[in-house]
């Protein structure tokens, strides 16, 4: 009997854009071979929904541990997270390095300028690629929703209800 779920579709991808287009710093986790999991932010490069097909791209140094570390091993983590939109998700796929100045220059803004002056040719400037497999994600409401809710619970002594929409797209 098989346990696979169907791959992220188009939809899926357009989603998973939506929620996270705005949110700018993701948290990558690689997992080195030689000890735990390893966590930094990432700036990620541009998030269309309408052309989203579940890559997710960003700029590294050519020695930096990260590429080490996706040399031994692909699996990632990108976590997202807007508390001021209460909306937080988390993806798992494959990650992987490549030299791509053409790719470069599509994704090139005033971010990159400021790490790599040598512009999407820099020898030094290296992407890192994240195929997304999975993702969950929580989609709450607004704070002042949340605190109305919460003051809802407390004055009636209840338990607070569950809000939101929170999800998983692909396997």
């Amino acid at each position: 009997m098989s346990n696979t779920t169907p791959a992220p579709d188009a939809a899926d991808f357009a989603k998973l854009a939506e929620l996270i287009q705005d949110v700018r710093v993701a948290m990558l986790t690689t997992f080195p071979d030689d000890g735990p999991p390893h966590v930094r932010p990432m700036y990620t490069q541009a998030v269309d929904p309408k052309a989203f097909d579940g890559t997710l791209w960003f700029m590294t140094d050519a020695d930096s541990a990260k590429v080490h570390e996706l040399a031994k091993n692909h699996g990632v983590l990108v976590t997202y997270a807007a508390p001021d939109k209460n909306r937080y998700v988390v993806a798992r796929g494959t990650g992987t390095v490549e030299r791509n100045p053409e790719k470069a220059k599509e994704l090139w803004n005033v971010h990159a300028k400021g790490w790599y002056p040598g512009g999407p040719d820099d020898p030094t400037l290296r992407l890192i690629r994240v195929h997304v497999e999975m993702a969950e994600y929580w989609d709450g409401p607004s704070s002042a929703v949340y605190m109305l809710k919460l003051l809802k619970a407390v004055v009636t002594g209840s338990r607070i209800q569950t809000y939101g929409d929170h999800g998983q797209i692909g396997s």
